[in-house]
């Protein structure tokens, strides 16, 4: 489950007592870097220079409460996000959270909750981690296909050639330059689009 560098994570709390709790069971050798910050607008301004794969926070905060910050943060990242509530707004919060993704334990709680619901989270950013690489893939393949497709119409319109004959090109010249199928479809665009 551990990522190469390890793993990011933002923790929001105003609570002493709490950031030292949670700071000690954030093991360096799984969080890479740790960020701590007291208040809302803190984080998020933390949140614009960097992304994290986990973001803690404790609430109430010095500026707000926490619950919409939970939501927009949410909405704008793929970041797991636990958030901690006095067990009295469990039930209302988490009708607010559960939809968007957010997991939300009451306090008091303790560490082994805590820890567990961090391994939730950083199992949940794995998997989210490779659909994104999927999907990075395929946009990738979409845009050589797309590529290679627009090259094969310019050679047709400008060379005389049948699809078979500058698809066969294609796969010739970027074998022979040692070029990928894309770099040759971009010099084929350049040249008859000037791009």
């Amino acid at each position: 489950m551990l990522i190469e560098n390890g793993y990011s994570v933002l923790v929001v709390t105003s609570g002493e007592k709490m950031t030292g709790a949670l700071d000690e069971l954030l093991s360096p050798a799984l969080f890479a870097r740790k960020d701590f910050v007291s208040d809302v607008s803190g984080a998020r301004r933390r949140i614009l220079d960097r992304e994290y794969d986990c973001l803690i926070i404790n609430t109430p905060l010095k500026d707000e409460f926490g619950i919409d910050f939970a939501l927009d943060t949410a909405a704008d990242s793929n970041a797991g996000i636990l958030l901690l509530v006095k067990s009295e707004i469990y039930d209302e919060v988490v009708d607010k959270t559960d939809s968007a993704g957010i997991l939300t334990i009451s306090k008091p709680t303790n560490k082994t909750i805590i820890k567990q619901s961090l391994n939730l989270l950083l199992a949940t950013r794995e998997r989210i981690r490779k659909i994104e690489k999927k999907n990075r893939s395929f946009e990738e393949k979409m845009k050589e296909i797309k590529a290679v497709n627009h090259a094969k119409w310019l050679l047709i319109e400008n060379e005389g050639l049948n699809e078979a004959e500058a698809h066969k090109f294609i796969e010739k010249e970027a074998m022979n330059k040692r070029l990928t199928r894309m770099e040759l479809a971009s010099s084929i665009i350049a040249k008859y689009e000037g791009g």
